[in-house]
């Protein structure tokens, strides 16, 4: 096996790591390529492609971490390539249950100190879109009356596709959201500021990346809007959704409609993390996620 040869993540890696990703069935949101691309000023990713894994390196609070995007489980050769580009103290990200438990037990592996962390704040929400479009069911009849009472409220509410011609009206949507949330958590400021790079981000990249996107509008004015990309072929990722917090059901609309307009090939959805936000976990829990995606940090010393 080759050297471990990284290099800064760009938009002019979306073809060589996309293929990977997309056939490696890993739902987690992070090897959304828009995510990759978005987050790229905060994390400082850095990306190598060697053999059949996109291998990505993050700088987390000063420290050297990694995630690895492949079908199975890294050899003992990749590993060991990545304890020497480590300086011996490996940290692997964003790997399950049974990825995590499977590194402990390979041979390889025997004799050093192996530590799982699970990161239960970074848990993946992942949703059969045909519950999320239909919300049918007792346990979404509470979803579906909120639905219904919006629509009963604006029969003239309108979804349309996400277009570039629309992103001046996404932004108005944005600075209303963040003013609301930086007013009731001043603590989030920091990160909302970040979601706001990551939006713009995208948005420039938009033409390249693939995206799906929806926005809402009641008399004529957006009062919503989302988007996201394939993480797999039957996997969509939700990389935003914002709405205006002061019309009653936007969000839930949305979500619902989303979800209708996506492609019947899409299976699951993916909403991502809570973040360890109490109001947040709730929510995500209330729609009965099919998949709750573990991860963990996988220490190695």
């Amino acid at each position: 096996m080759n050297a471990i040869d990284f290099h800064r993540l760009t938009i002019d890696d979306r073809k060589s790591v996309q293929e990977l990703t997309l056939k490696a069935g890993r739902r987690n949101c992070n090897f959304t390529f828009a995510n990759l691309v978005g987050w790229q000023f905060w994390f400082q990713t850095e990306v190598c492609i060697l053999n059949d894994a996109v291998i990505l390196r993050y700088n987390l609070e000063g420290k050297r971490v990694y995630m690895i995007c492949m079908a199975g489980t890294p050899s003992c050769e990749l590993l060991k390539l990545l304890k020497e580009d480590s300086d011996g103290k490996l940290t692997l990200l964003g790997l399950e249950d049974e990825s995590a438990n499977q590194l402990k037990l390979n041979t390889c592996n025997k004799g050093i100190d192996i530590t799982v962390e699970p990161l239960r704040n970074q848990y993946d929400y992942i949703y059969l879109k045909r519950d999320l479009e239909s919300l049918s069911g007792g346990k979404l009849k509470a979803k579906r009356n909120h639905v219904n009472k919006f629509v009963a409220e604006h029969p003239d509410f309108e979804y349309k596709e996400l277009t570039p011609n629309m992103f001046d009206q996404c932004r108005e949507v944005v600075d209303k959201w963040q003013r609301n949330k930086e007013h009731d958590n001043p603590e989030y400021a920091n990160t909302i500021e970040a979601e706001h790079q990551v939006m713009e981000t995208i948005f420039q990249y938009w033409n390249r990346l693939d995206m799906y996107g929806g926005a809402l509008f009641t008399s004529n004015k957006m009062v919503a809007f989302t988007f996201g990309s394939k993480v797999t072929d039957d996997t969509i990722d939700v990389c935003v959704e914002k709405a205006d917090t002061s019309v009653d059901g936007a969000y839930s609309v949305i979500n619902q409609q989303f979800a209708v307009h996506l492609p019947n090939s899409i299976i699951y959805i993916n909403r991502e993390e809570d973040m360890g936000l109490p109001g947040l976990r709730k929510s995500k829990l209330s729609y009965h996620p099919e998949i709750l995606l573990t991860f963990n940090a996988v220490h190695f010393v």
